[in-house]
């Protein structure tokens, strides 16, 4: 049997980069996957095909910076297939730039993005794996939270902000019922660059992410095998980076 078999899982941001990638790897591995994001053509399409490889793979519409959408994406999960056993929280933006730039619009959208809809999701995954006596909350994090460079500093403090959020959860379900997973890639070959509106910043992290990136397959195999962990393992956080990478 193959070692997701039966596992419930929806990811946000999965119209490409790691949450297409893990979507993928996790239906090979035997889960049910609800592919979420703001493009509904993507990701149509990419569960088309994930179906067509014998997935089980079915979408949702979600703009993670609003309540409502989450609560509509673990209810059309829980909907399709009885329950919701993880929800990856992997949705992110990183408009970057030095705080002397005052973009203040960049900021927003990244605590829109990056923390809030991170929170929107436990708002609504929580009661659910609440009452089903279950549930694992997994949220691609960021390396740039461990080591903040010049030009992350926002960026930096959402990530660290949703690593204190899990450690908060963490801490508040030792009763073995929620499990908290954070992965904090490095650089991964995806189109986050594309987020950045400083055209030397956005340009020098596309050198990085060709340089040294590593493909988005090597963190949905840590998300997988976060998952895959018997219910009294909980994998806590863990650092997936090149390693090339300072």
């Amino acid at each position: 049997m193959l070692p997701l078999h039966g596992k419930i899982v929806a990811i946000t941001g999965a119209s490409g980069g790691i949450g297409e990638a893990t979507a993928r790897l996790l239906a090979r591995r035997g889960a049910a996957v609800v592919l979420a994001a703001r493009r509904g053509e993507r990701i149509d399409a990419i569960a088309r095909d994930m179906r067509e490889e014998g997935g089980r793979a079915a979408t949702c519409v979600v703009d993670v910076t609003k309540a409502e959408d989450l609560r509509r994406l673990v209810s059309r999960t829980v909907d399709r297939y009885g329950r919701i056993d993880v929800l990856v929280n992997n949705a992110g933006v990183a408009p970057i730039s030095p705080l002397a730039a005052l973009d203040t619009e960049g900021w927003s959208a990244m605590i829109d993005v990056n923390l809030r809809g991170m929170l929107n999701g436990v708002a609504a995954a929580l009661p659910v794996f609440r009452e089903q006596g279950s549930g694992h909350l997994v949220s691609i994090v960021s390396v740039a939270g461990l080591t903040v460079s010049p030009s992350m500093a926002v960026y930096a403090a959402t990530k660290n902000a949703v690593r204190t959020v899990h450690e908060g959860l963490r801490t508040e379900s030792t009763d073995g019922v929620v499990r908290t997973t954070a992965i904090s890639p490095g650089y991964v070959r995806t189109d986050l660059a594309d987020s950045m509106a400083d055209p030397h910043i956005r340009e020098q992290t596309r050198k990085n992410m060709d340089a040294m990136g590593i493909p988005p397959e090597a963190v949905a195999r840590a998300v997988a095998f976060a998952i895959e962990q018997p219910d009294d393992v909980e994998i806590g956080e863990i650092t997936v980076r090149p390693t090339v990478q300072a």
